[in-house]
């Protein structure tokens, strides 16, 4: 029977199939690496030994570019300066990291081969200058840390020749040069207190005492209050009034500074002589009378505003104009008159009355109109005197005086006052009993009489009219007297004679 042999060679050959997957799956694998740790040249250094067994990280198989990338995955910091170009690996050529630095020598092998002698330190991050080219490595490249560890500053390498014991803060690059510590360049101007004039010749210990500058005052009474000739009266702002030339080089202007320019005779006054109270903590008024109030002739009754009158030349110096400055001008008479006649007030507060009759009431009812002409002065009379008359009559009115009118008072027509009742412009309104015609010609005595006198009469009227004999008839509107008889016998300047009738009726002039 041959059928279970069949079946067992079928058996044995899937078997043999199995087996051989097997072998190729995990067996060659493993020998694969057993056999590169055979055939491995020499144990890696010390701080690769952790991954001594895995090849893979280091190297890739037939790849050998490869393996600078797989050195950059590992060492972070100097991937980081070969992208960046910072370093000495990033500023040297790019090239196979294992040209420098070789392993599998050993675990105490250094794979960091560094001629000291010929290591050009402008590849690094910190050139060598100075005193510094003469510095072994060692001074400051420390044992048992990397070369990129070293500090850049100043202070960490030279904190224990720091004089100043770090009262200036640890950048000595500030003042000090690599070439030597006694060349300083510090450069004052680029702090918050520029050395000018006269400070840039003082020693720094005249400030700084005791090599302590942080937090060394910058104001000048810190370091000149023994100089200070106003014993602390003008504050401690004395960059106000000096400078750093000199003490008595002052760049103050007073009308700059302040807003109150110095003129006349404030301009010699020493500064006490207004500034009595410390400067800065009490402001002196700007007001003349807060300073001169005693020097006041006019005891307050003018007021506190003498800027008004008075200049800073004098107190005798007055600018002030009544013409200009006020409404109301001063003429003839009334700019010698003092102030305190009009001004009764006392400080000015009120204002006097612009009106004539304001002052002059009483010399109207005195000695003048008594009233009867109003309040109006100014209508005839002047500043230059009340005897002084302007008022025209022909002009300022309707009724131009001329003949004997203009010797009449003016009472003898306005006998109500000028400025209460208008007078009447008609002849007869002043004439009535005047009229020796009796109403004969209408009351129009103007047709026939001349204002130079009544006795004169026209020469057109004289021709018509003038025909009667002197003897009043009946009838009173129709009698007319002999012009001819009474021109010739009524005495020089009188007026002729009533006739008999209205003088026996008692009508009068």
């Amino acid at each position: 029977m041959s059928l279970p042999c069949t079946r067992t060679r079928r058996f044995g050959t899937v078997a043999s199939v199995v087996l051989a997957f097997t072998f190729l799956l995990f067996v060659l694998p493993l020998h694969a690496q057993t056999l590169e740790a055979v055939v491995m040249p020499g144990q890696v250094i010390g701080k690769h030994a952790k991954i001594e067994m895995e090849c893979g990280r280091c190297h890739a198989r037939f790849e050998p570019s490869a393996q600078h990338g797989r050195c950059l995955d590992c060492h972070k910091e100097i991937a980081a300066d070969v992208r960046g170009g910072t370093g000495y690996h990033g500023r040297i050529p790019k090239e196979q990291c294992r040209n420098c630095h070789t392993d599998h020598k050993g675990r105490d092998a250094k794979v960091v081969v560094l001629d000291e002698r010929e290591f050009d330190h402008r590849l690094t991050d910190f050139a060598l200058r100075g005193d510094h080219r003469q510095a072994k490595c060692s001074g400051c490249h420390r044992a048992g840390r990397k070369h990129r560890e070293t500090p850049s500053d100043c202070h960490s390498c030279h904190r224990g020749n720091d004089k100043h014991k770090s009262g200036l803060g640890t950048r000595c690059d500030n003042c000090h040069n690599e070439d030597t510590w006694q060349d300083t360049r510090f450069d004052h101007g680029k702090t918050r207190f520029a050395l000018l004039f006269r400070h840039a010749r003082v020693a720094c210990a005249e400030c700084h005492v005791e090599e302590r500058y942080a937090g060394t005052p910058r104001d000048c009474v810190s370091c000149h209050r023994g100089n200070d000739a106003h014993k602390g009266h003008n504050g401690p702002r004395c960059e106000s009034c000096h400078n750093e030339q000199q003490w008595k080089a002052s760049p103050f202007r007073h009308e700059r500074d302040t807003g109150y320019p110095l003129l006349g005779r404030h301009r010699p006054l020493e500064c006490m002589s207004c500034h009595r109270a410390p400067l800065y903590n009490e402001k002196p008024a700007t007001q003349c009378v807060a300073c001169h109030r005693t020097d006041d002739t006019h005891k307050g009754v003018l007021g506190d505003k003498c800027a008004s009158c008075h200049t800073e030349d004098g107190w005798r110096s007055g600018r002030f104009d009544h013409d200009l400055n006020t409404r109301f001008r001063l003429r003839d008479k009334h700019r010698t008159v003092k102030c305190e006649s009009c001004h009764q007030d006392p400080g000015l507060r009120a204002k006097p009355p612009l009106a004539c009759v304001g002052c002059h009431e009483r010399d109207d009812r005195e000695r003048g109109h008594r009233g009867q002409f109003g309040r109006r002065c100014e209508t005839c009379h002047v500043e230059a005197g009340f005897r002084t008359i302007t008022f025209d009559h022909d002009r300022d009115t309707e009724f131009a005086v001329s003949g004997r009118h203009r010797m009449v008072r003016c009472a003898a027509c306005h006998q109500d006052g000028p400025y209460r009742t208008k007078a009447d412009k008609a002849c007869y309104a002043c004439h009535k009993y005047d009229d020796v015609h009796l109403d004969s010609f209408e009351r129009k005595c103007e047709r026939c009489h001349l204002a130079d006198a009544w006795r004169k009469i026209s020469d057109d009227a004289a021709r018509r009219h003038c025909r009667g004999t002197g003897t009043a008839p009946e009838e009173r509107s129709f009698w007319i007297p002999d012009c001819g008889e009474l021109n010739r016998t009524a005495p020089r300047g009188r007026p002729a004679p009533l006739p008999p009738a209205a003088t026996q009726r008692g009508e009068r002039r």
